[in-house]
C-alpha cells in the first residue's frame, strides 16, 4: 500500500508515534494509542498493526530513500521529529569500540518528499548521534569531537564547539567512560531548543596503551587507545551548555575535583533551566544528585547517598524518570539492604515505593495517567524473572503481572500509554515465545503459541542449590550427559564468570549451551555445570552483591570451589577429570581457581583474563577493589599473577593481541610468571582479534576447534 504525500502525513500525525531510541540501536517506535509500532522492513518504514501482527502499511517506501545518482540507503535505525514531518536515517555505521554509533545520516522531508543528507562536507561515516531540535527545524550532531547544528530550512551548518580534538572530546566520551558507565551520547537539547548541554573529557593526560599490529603491514605498527589503568587519574570532566544562537559555551559549577569526581547521568531538569546531574566520587561509594541552573551555572546538590562498597551510575545512561509534572523523579537505592524504588523530590525529600526483602532488578515504564510502574522483579528465585506493577504513591504491595504458570524468565517493551506491551517469555526448556498482551490484567492479544521456527536444545538443563560449607546458598545449573548412569562416574566442565558484571545462572532458554564446544558436550559424556556466588548481579539483596567489594580473586572464588566440593558429594562426579573455563572475568576466575584449589580443579581455560588487577581501567577496578596505595594489596593478593607458582594441572591460556579491553599484556605477565616457575603450560594467541575474538576468517571456529582439542586431551570424556 503506497500512499501520497498528504495522505501520508496525515496518517503519521494521527499514528503520532513516540520514539524510543537507544544510544546505539533501534527500538520500537509505539503510536500514542498503544496500537501500531513503526518498523524497518527492506528499507521501507512501514506501521504495522500490533494487535494482530499482521497489517502493515507503509509509510516511507524504500524507493523515497534513494538518494539522487546514488544507491539506496543501508539503513539501520531511524528517528522522527516531534512534529512527525521529518525522519533522521542512520546509514553506513561504523563501529566505536562495541558498538555501530558512527556513520552518515539523512533526513527525508515527508512535506516535500525530498532527502537531503546531513553533514555532507564533514568526512565520511563521521557523524555521531544526530538528532532533531524539539521543532524539528534542525539537527546537532558529533563529529570529529565536536558538535554541529544544521539548519534544515537552509541546510547551513554551525560549529558550536571548536576545540575538540583527538583528547579533548565534546559530545561524546573516551574508552573508559564509554566501557564502565555506558556512557555514548554525549549532549542534551533543551525542551525549548535554544541551548544544548554537553560533557566535555578532556583524555590528554590519559596515557596509551600501544597495540602492536604485526600482520597488516610489512612494517609492524602500534594502535593507541587512551586507557586509564588502576591508580592512574581519570580524565578531567566537565558539564557545559552552548547557546545556538550565539555558540558561547557556559561551564557548569560542579562542586568537588573535575577529576577526582565522575559524572556518569546528566539530563535537563524536565525544564529550560536546570540540569540534574549524578556524580560519584574517585572510590564510587558517594552519590550525589545535584540541580544546576544554567544561568548562574551554580550547583545545589538535593541528594547524597553513601555505602561502605560502591553505589552504581544510574541504570540508563539517558533520560530521567520525571513524575508529577516535575516535581518527583524515580531513584533506585540500595541502602536499606535491598534495591527499591524512591519517589524523590527537588529538595532530596524522599518516600520509598517498592517495599519488602526483595530487589527490583529494573524499571519497566511508568503509566502516569494510571498511577502505576512497572518493574521486573523476583522475590522468591534469583534466577528468574517477572513484572510487577504498584502504586506510585507506594501506598499498596507490588502485585505480580506475569502469569503464574509461565515461571522462567519475561520482558516487556510497554507502549507509551501503558496499555499494550511485547512480552517475550522462556526458560530453560522452552524456547522463546512472543505475544502481545493487554496492561495491567496481561490479557492474551495475540501470539503467545510457540513459533514454527523453535528450537529444541539437545539436552535438558536441571536447575539446583547447594550450601556450602561456609553456609552459602548457590544456585546453579547442570546438563547431565545423554543416558545417564548414576553408577558411573563422569567428567565435569565448570563455566564460571563470578564478578559483578554478570549472573551465569538464570532460568532462560540457551542456558546450559556451551558455543566453544566442538560437537555436543551431552553425547560425548561430560557433565556441564555453572554456579552463580557472592558477588554476582542476582537479586538477592546488596549483602549477596556487595561481599565481593575487596575481594575479587578471593570470596567468589572460594564460593566457586567450596560449591565444587559438594557437588562431588553427589558420588557420580570423576573427581579426577576436572575442567573450569571461562571468559573475561570468568577468564580470570578460571585461572584463580586453577592455581589456588589445585586440589578441585585438574585442567582449565582461560580466555581474555585479568591477570593481573592493576592492569585493567580505573573505573572498573577501582569500584570494587578500592583505590591506590591504601588498598594496592587488595589487587596484588587476588590477582591469579600472585598465584600462578601454584599451578600443577593442565592450562590453556587464549588471547587476542588486539584486545583493547583486557589488553594482551595481561597474559605476557603470566606467560613470564610461569616461565619463572618452571610451569608448562599451552598458549593460542589470536592477532589482531579483540576482547570478543571473533574477527577474521576462520577465528571463531578455530577457537572452538582448539578449545575442545584441549578439553578432550585432559579432560577425557565419558562415563566410567
Amino acid at each position: 500500500m503506497k500512499l501520497n504525500k498528504f495522505i501520508l502525513a496525515a496518517f503519521i500525525q494521527i499514528l503520532f508515534f513516540t520514539a524510543a531510541i537507544a544510544q546505539y540501536n533501534q527500538q520500537t517506535y509505539w503510536s500514542s494509542d498503544g496500537n501500531s509500532v513503526l518498523e524497518l522492513n527492506k528499507g521501507n518504514i512501514v506501521a504495522i498493526n500490533a494487535l494482530n501482527n499482521a497489517q502493515e502499511t507503509v509509510l516511507i517506501s524504500s524507493q523515497n530513500l534513494i538518494p539522487k545518482n546514488q544507491s539506496a540507503l543501508d539503513i539501520t535505525s531511524f528517528s522522527f521529529s516531534a512534529d512527525k514531518q521529518k525522519v533522521l536515517l542512520f546509514t553506513n555505521t561504523q563501529k566505536v569500540w562495541r558498538y555501530h554509533t558512527r556513520g552518515n545520516y539523512w533526513v527525508y522531508n515527508l512535506a516535500t518528499q525530498s532527502l537531503s543528507q546531513i553533514g555532507a562536507k564533514m568526512p565520511d561515516a563521521s557523524l555521531m548521534f544526530a538528532k532533531f531540535s524539539p521543532d524539528g527545524s534542525q539537527v546537532a550532531y558529533v563529529s570529529q569531537n565536536n558538535i554541529y547544528v544544521q539548519n534544515l530550512e537552509n541546510n547551513q551548518t554551525k560549529a558550536l564547539t571548536t576545540d575538540g580534538a583527538l583528547r579533548l572530546i565534546n559530545g561524546t566520551f573516551d574508552w573508559v567512560y564509554e566501557e564502565e558507565f555506558d556512557c555514548r551520547d554525549g549532549f542534551r537539547w533543551s525542551p525549548d531548543g535554544k541551548n544544548i548541554a554537553y560533557w566535555q573529557i578532556d583524555a590528554r593526560s590519559i596515557k596509551n596503551y600501544l597495540m602492536v599490529n604485526n600482520t597488516d603491514s610489512l612494517y609492524p605498527f602500534t594502535t593507541p587507545v587512551e586507557y586509564p589503568v588502576v591508580g592512574q587519574n581519570p580524565s578531567n570532566c566537565k558539564i557545559g551548555v552552548v547557546n545556538l544562537a550565539n555558540a558561547k559555551t557556559k561551564w557548569m559549577n560542579v562542586p568537588g575535583s573535575a577529576i577526582q569526581n565522575y559524572i556518569p547521568r546528566m539530563e535537563w531538569a524536565n525544564n529550560n533551566t536546570e540540569l540534574i546531574v549524578q556524580q560519584l566520587n574517585r572510590r564510587q561509594n558517594q552519590c550525589k544528585i545535584m540541580l544546576v541552573n544554567t544561568a548562574s551555572a551554580e550547583a545545589k546538590t538535593i541528594y547524597h547517598e553513601t555505602d561502605s562498597a560502591w553505589i552504581d551510575a544510574k541504570s540508563e545512561a539517558t533520560g530521567w524518570e520525571f513524575i508529577n509534572n516535575g516535581s518527583e523523579f524515580i531513584w533506585q537505592s540500595e541502602k536499606d539492604g535491598w534495591r527499591h524504588l524512591y519517589a524523590i523530590n527537588r529538595d532530596g525529600k524522599e518516600r520509598l515505593i517498592t517495599k519488602g526483602n526483595y530487589d527490583v532488578i529494573s524499571v519497566v515504564a511508568i503509566n502516569e495517567a494510571m498511577g502505576l510502574l512497572y518493574f521486573m522483579a523476583s522475590p522468591n528465585n534469583a534466577i528468574q524473572s517477572f513484572l510487577y506493577k504498584i502504586a506510585l504513591n507506594g501506598d499498596a504491595e507490588a502485585e505480580r503481572i506475569s502469569p503464574y504458570d509461565q515461571p522462567g524468565t519475561h520482558s516487556y517493551d510497554i507502549s507509551p500509554n501503558g496499555k499494550l506491551a511485547f512480552h517475550s517469555y522462556s526458560n530453560a526448556s522452552t524456547y522463546p515465545i512472543e505475544s502481545v498482551v493487554a496492561l495491567p490484567n496481561h490479557q492474551l492479544i495475540s501470539g503467545g503459541t510457540p513459533s514454527a521456527k523453535a528450537k529444541i536444545l539437545p539436552f535438558s538443563p536441571e536447575f539446583f542449590r547447594v550450601t556450602t560449607a561456609d553456609g552459602i546458598s548457590m544456585d546453579g545449573w547442570m546438563v547431565k550427559p545423554d543416558n545417564f548412569d548414576a553408577t558411573k562416574k563422569y567428567p565435569v566442565l565448570f563455566y564460571v564468570y563470578g564478578e559483578p558484571a554478570s549472573q551465569t545462572v538464570k532460568d532462560v532458554f540457551g542456558i546450559g549451551y556451551n558455543r566453544l564446544y566442538a560437537g555436543n558436550m551431552a553425547k560425548d559424556g561430560y557433565i556441564y555445570i555453572s554456579v552463580d556466588g557472592r558477588g554476582s548481579p542476582a537479586p538477592k539483596g546488596r549483602n549477596w552483591r556487595k561481599a565481593i567489594y575487596h575481594n575479587i580473586g578471593n570470596i567468589n572464588i572460594r564460593d566457586q570451589a567450596m560449591a565444587a566440593k559438594e557437588i562431588f558429594k553427589w558420588g557420580f562426579i570423576d573427581t579426577t577429570r576436572v575442567a573450569v573455563w571461562g571468559w573475561s572475568g570468568g577468564g580470570s576466575s578460571t585461572l584463580n581457581l586453577l592455581f589456588q584449589y589445585p586440589d578441585v580443579y585438574q585442567t582449565g581455560i582461560s580466555i581474555a583474563a585479568v591477570d593481573n588487577q592493576l592492569n585493567y581501567d580505573n573505573i572498573y577496578q577501582e569500584r570494587y577493589m578500592g583505590l591506590l596505595p591504601d588498598d594496592k594489596h587488595y589487587f596484588i593478593d587476588n590477582s591469579p599473577l600472585a598465584h600462578a607458582k601454584k599451578l600443577k594441572g593442565n592450562l590453556l591460556l587464549i588471547h587476542g593481541t588486539g584486545d583493547d579491553n583486557v589488553h594482551y599484556n595481561n597474559a605476557e605477565q603470566m606467560i613470564n610468571e610461569l616461565i619463572k616457575y618452571n610451569k608448562p603450560f599451552q598458549l593460542m594467541t589470536y592477532p589482531n582479534r579483540s576482547h570478543s575474538i571473533n574477527e577474521g576468517e576462520g577465528t571463531s571456529k578455530h577457537l572452538s576447534t582448539i578449545f575442545t582439542k584441549f578439553l578432550k586431551e585432559n579432560c577425557a570424556p565419558g562415563g566410567r
